[in-house]
């Protein structure tokens, strides 16, 4: 199942952060799976369909590492993908689709928290929304938590692509109204043009090698 740099013919570059080689490591819903490397972890979470998988292996410019669906809820355990040997990539489940049944539901939810409250090697979380649509209540729930957890949190608002870059600013305008922050705090990402891509890999290395 470990799929690696096969993809990408050579190395990404973006200022001094490199990607050189990214593989999965596995699977967990619980604690005792977590692999127990001592590496520094950044987790990407978001509403089922928003693009979070897409985003990930356009961030890494691996076009299979992570799997994508279009079938909302697909993804239901955290994964875990090893990049460069020096840090660790995490898929956190979908959340916010109604469609899935309501025990599902009602395991996601605890999985990710008991993750985040519990992961020392947690170093931040990527919370990615769609730029089309103001954040959803359930964004706002996540966000709100992070915030009272002092949780250090990256948004993003993707999918630009979708739209004219004219619409860009003023619904950037409209998500930060919903979450109370500023329209430069967020990163807009496509991972059809790579819009963005440049940005959020110098916030991954600032956040996780510093």
């Amino acid at each position: 199942m470990t799929q690696d740099s096969n993809d990408n013919p050579g190395s990404v570059q973006s200022g001094e952060l490199i990607i050189s080689s990214a593989e999965f490591i596995t699977s967990a819903s619980r604690p005792g799976q977590y692999p127990r490397e001592d590496l520094p972890e950044l987790a990407f979470a978001g509403r089922s369909n928003v693009g979070k998988s897409s985003l990930v292996n356009c961030l890494l410019q691996r076009k299979k590492l992570v799997r994508t669906s279009r079938t909302p809820g697909r993804t239901q355990l955290i994964n875990f993908f090893r990049i460069n040997g020096t840090f660790i990539l995490v898929d956190l489940p979908g959340y916010g689709y109604a469609k899935v049944s309501q025990r599902l539901q009602a395991t996601w939810g605890p999985m990710v928290e008991t993750y985040i409250d519990s992961r020392e090697n947690l170093r931040g979380i990527v919370q990615i929304m769609d730029l089309r649509h103001p954040p959803t209540p359930d964004d706002l729930i996540l966000w709100n938590w992070l915030k009272d957890k002092k949780m250090t949190a990256i948004p993003i608002l993707t999918k630009a692509d979708k739209l004219s870059r004219t619409k860009w600013k003023p619904l950037a305008q409209t998500a930060g109204e919903v979450l109370g922050i500023s329209p430069a705090d967020f990163i807009v990402f496509s991972a059809e043009t790579r819009q963005g891509r440049d940005q959020l890999l110098l916030k991954v290395k600032e956040l996780l090698l510093g």
